[in-house]
């Protein structure tokens, strides 16, 4: 099986004077370079396969190249997100069995590299951690072929996402630990001798400037970012670049129209998951997209679905005799959710769709007990297992609230204990509980006090009334102005 440095490699013998990696302005020959040397030092303290390196440096170019170096000696990498408290952190290197963590000072001198203990020689290229149901995050194997599979997916896309070899330069604000900055932007660039350039983070007031400092011809955005530049007052940037689509899911319906209007090119819808990669990747790419409608797109060839009539769950697989093909290699130590995801042959998606009259699929709603929020998913049961520990909480129910900025909010609700005033007091003493151990952007934006919550006749709670549920206004807290980066 080939790997992603071997692919890097080739292009970047055949293309050294163009760019790879801008900012710094690293052209393919440099980074192969500074790729190979980093390998070497990695390789004479006996890092290879079997081994697993945590990668704790954000955005930054030096994630790209560590993750390059560890991938030529057929190491894994476990991408960290920056914003773990240390509970979190605490559990994915417990639970992953990093071997090693490059943290922003190793990166900078790896003399101080200590020696790999003996490992096995398991095939993987990443274990990447998503928000699962259960509350605690699941692991996804990911191969060589995954990345190297869900590049080529996107590089045949077509149509109005036409990918030119050795032109396109690709500027993504998304985090390098989820799939789309790391296996999509990245490789698709890698096999197209393209540029990427990896921004580390989204900056709303500067992006356009940036667009067209770097000569951005396709953009990589996330659903919140369409609002957030619509809401910005008219600049000179605002048409003065070369791009010629954006590539993203989960824009406003309403914001969509408006946006390609204003700054002149096509949002292009996809749907994925980080466990189905490009085994299931689909992209609302060709005329009529039906702008407005959350329209995804028609199934590419080779994706076999099905919409469950009672739920309208989307249901997914490969056709002909590996089913599996191109999606994650399973859930790590955990097999039994593994092959839940995949009972009766099909890959269970979470996600319900409906199809339109001429056939594309259109997203409704996510059926998995998860928020998303500016692109983060976030399990509710895990804020909930948060909430538990709270003098204040006898009880706690999270769930998912319109926000129309970031897509959905988190809003806890919560059935104080005796005595606890339903106040402003105990509602920030709540969000600053979740804040110290949680992410930043897994803490409740919102806390509502209830008397009760609605529960079924076995007294499990019914979150899809919830929403609907009657909140008096003075006992409901808005706190999200409260949750920012630390």
């Amino acid at each position: 099986m080939e790997s992603v440095f071997a692919a890097f490699e080739r292009t970047a013998q055949r293309n050294r004077a163009r760019p790879f990696l801008d900012p710094p302005g690293l052209s393919y020959a440099d980074c192969l370079q500074r790729v190979r040397a980093l390998a070497g030092l990695y390789r004479a303290r006996g890092y290879g396969p079997g081994h697993r390196v945590a990668l704790k440096l954000g955005n930054r170019p030096e994630s790209l190249l560590h993750f390059l170096a560890l991938n030529s000696l057929g190491a894994s990498i476990v991408p960290l997100n920056p914003e773990y408290r240390q509970a979190e952190l605490d559990y994915v290197l417990r639970h992953s069995e990093a071997c090693l963590v490059i943290d922003e000072s190793m990166a900078q001198d790896l003399s101080v590299l200590p020696k790999a203990t003996p490992a096995g020689d398991a095939a993987e290229c990443a274990l990447l951690y998503t928000s699962g149901t259960t509350g605690k995050p699941k692991g996804c194997l990911l191969s060589d072929f995954y990345f190297l599979n869900v590049a080529r997916r996107y590089l045949d896309e077509g149509g109005l996402c036409t990918v030119r070899e050795g032109e396109e330069r690709l500027i993504t604000p998304l985090p390098l630990f989820h799939m789309n900055a790391l296996a999509v932007s990245t490789v698709a660039m890698i096999l197209s001798a393209g540029c990427v350039v990896q921004l580390d983070r989204f900056h709303p007031r500067s992006w356009w400037e940036s667009v067209s400092r770097y000569g951005a011809t396709i953009v990589h955005y996330l659903g919140v970012m369409p609002a957030i530049l619509l809401a910005q007052p008219p600049g000179t940037h605002d048409r003065a670049h070369r791009v010629r689509f954006g590539y993203g899911a989960n824009a406003n319906p309403q914001d969509h129209a408006a946006f390609e209007a204003r700054f002149g090119f096509p949002l292009i819808e996809a749907w994925a998951m980080t466990e189905t990669g490009g085994g299931a990747l689909i992209a609302a790419s060709r005329e009529p997209r039906h702008v407005g409608t959350r329209c995804i797109g028609f199934p590419p060839p080779g994706l076999e679905l099905k919409i469950e009539e009672d739920s309208g769950e989307l249901l997914v697989r490969q056709l002909g005799a590996d089913p599996r093909k191109g999606f994650f290699s399973g859930y790590y130590k955990d097999r039994a959710a593994t092959e839940e995801a995949w009972r009766d042959g099909w890959f269970h998606t979470g996600d319900a769709v409906r199809r339109g009259d001429d056939g594309q699929l259109h997203f409704v709603d996510r059926r998995k007990n998860i928020i998303r929020r500016s692109g983060e998913n976030i399990a509710a049961l895990e804020v909930e297992a948060a909430l538990a520990g709270h003098p204040a909480v006898r009880q706690a129910a999270v769930i998912a609230v319109p926000d129309r900025v970031r897509d959905e909010e988190v809003m806890a609700c919560i059935v104080p204990s005796d005595r606890m005033p339903s106040n402003n007091e105990t509602a920030l003493s709540i969000q600053d509980w979740c804040l110290e151990r949680l992410a930043y952007f897994k803490a409740p934006g919102y806390v509502a006090f209830l008397d009760e919550l609605p529960v079924t006749s076995t007294n499990k709670v019914q979150k899809a009334k919830l929403a609907e549920f009657p909140i008096d206004p003075a006992r409901r807290f808005d706190l999200r102005d409260r949750k920012k980066r630390t």
